[in-house]
């Protein structure tokens, strides 16, 4: 068989794609939100389309025992830290409560890292009563995108419109319980990678995110 071809070309590619689908779906007091690091790229053209603010959210992956990409919990910081864990993959992977436990005080260590960082000087955005927008560049369990949900919804946003280029029909249609409206523009079926859904799928560094923020403000 022959192999399948990207659905995009890069992360930007796909920003721009999102965001003609949102230009006319998104009203109100809008904050779009990018999930760090890949989703920046692709987040940054969903801004630019929108004529909104970028901001983080700040979660960490807690990947499983052996296979750190496969999502088997997510943490995001805040007044009170949330950890959204992936029941199933626990179940499978073996993964103790000691292991979970450091590896939820390793990602909130990973967040302050990346908070520093990132924002440097600059004043976070207040989410209070907005509609956020929140991006990433795919998703392959959901944990990480329900964990910045989680937070989001504990700093008083209004709505949640999540926004992705591609996804599991499965989790799309779970996901859509625990959002006000998703949007995907691709869910293949087998679905086996996010990555296999780009041409280019680089491993995103932190200079590449704070260049994503600094054009959001200039």
């Amino acid at each position: 068989m022959p192999a399948r071809l990207a659905e995009f070309s890069d992360r930007a590619e796909a920003g721009r794609r999102l965001g003609e689908v949102l230009a006319d779906r998104v009203h109100g007091d809008v904050i779009v939100y990018a999930i760090p690091r890949g989703g920046t790229l692709v987040a940054l053209e969903v801004a630019r389309a929108l004529g909104a603010p970028l901001d983080l959210a700040l979660v960490r992956k807690i990947g499983a025992p052996g296979n750190p990409e496969v999502a088997l919990a997510a943490v995001i910081d805040g007044r009170h830290p949330r950890t959204i864990v992936n029941e199933d993959v626990v179940r499978v992977s073996g993964a103790s409560a000691d292991y979970l436990e450091r590896e939820r005080v390793a990602g909130l260590e990973e967040i302050e890292r990346r908070r520093r960082l990132y924002f440097r000087d600059h004043e976070r955005l207040d989410p209070d009563g907005r509609v956020a927008v929140l991006v990433d560049d795919g998703l392959a369990t959901g944990a990480t995108a329900r964990a910045a949900i989680a937070g989001l919804r504990a700093q008083g946003v209004r709505r949640i419109l999540l926004a992705v280029p591609v996804a599991p029909p499965a989790l799309v249609a779970v996901l859509r319980h625990e959002v006000d409206e998703i949007v995907c523009l691709s869910e293949p079926e087998p679905f086996r990678s996010v990555g296999q859904a780009y041409g280019d799928f680089h491993q995103v560094e932190d200079a590449e995110v704070i260049a994503c923020l600094d054009a959001s403000r200039a």
